[in-house]
C-alpha cells in the first residue's frame, strides 16, 4: 500500500501546529502548500511554496493528491475535484467531506455567490475559536486512527 500524504493548503490556515502534533504521533509528515508571501524562515514541516496567483496553492494540490491522501482545506471547490478521486477531505472546523456532503456544500456556495452577485449581504463564516481548533484536533486525529487501521500508510 502507498504512504499517506497530507497536503495542508496553508495560506490562511489556522490549525498548522495542531497538524504538526498530531501528525507527528502517527508518522505523517505533513507538506504545507501555500504561497510565497506565506514564507518564513522559521517554518516547521515540509513547506511547497507556489506564485501568489488566487488558486496557486489549490492547484498545486488537486494536481498532487492522489486516492487515499488526506488534505485539509476550507475551499469547497477544491473539495469537490478531490472527493470525486477518493481523497480524503478535512476543514479546518473539522468537518469530514466526502461524496455524501459535497454536492450540498458546493450547492450552499453557489447560492451564496449568487446571493453577492444580486447585491445581497452574505454573512461569511464565524470567527475560528478554540472549540472549533479542539473540533478539528479531535476529527483529524480519528480520521488519520481510520486511515491507519486500514493500514494505508503502512
Amino acid at each position: 500500500m502507498k504512504k499517506i500524504t497530507l497536503f495542508v493548503d496553508a495560506d490562511a490556515c489556522p490549525v498548522k501546529n495542531e497538524i504538526l502534533s498530531i501528525t507527528q504521533a502517527f508518522g505523517v509528515e505533513p507538506v504545507f502548500v501555500a504561497s510565497y508571501a506565506a514564507y518564513s524562515a522559521n517554518q516547521e514541516g515540509t513547506w511547497i511554496f507556489v506564485d501568489q496567483e488566487k488558486e496557486a496553492a489549490d492547484l498545486y494540490i488537486a494536481n498532487h493528491a492522489q486516492a487515499s491522501d488526506l488534505v485539509i482545506t476550507q475551499d469547497i471547490g477544491l473539495a469537490g475535484l478531490l472527493t470525486k478521486r477518493q481523497v480524503w477531505v478535512l476543514t479546518v472546523r473539522g468537518l469530514l467531506i466526502d461524496e455524501r456532503n459535497v454536492a450540498m456544500l458546493l450547492e450552499r456556495r453557489y447560492r451564496a455567490y449568487q446571493a453577492l452577485n444580486a447585491g445581497k449581504k452574505v454573512r461569511g463564516p464565524k470567527p475560528f475559536t478554540n472549540r472549533d481548533r479542539k473540533y478539528f484536533s479531535e476529527a483529524l486525529t480519528k480520521l488519520l486512527c481510520r486511515i491507519d487501521h486500514w493500514d494505508i500508510n503502512k
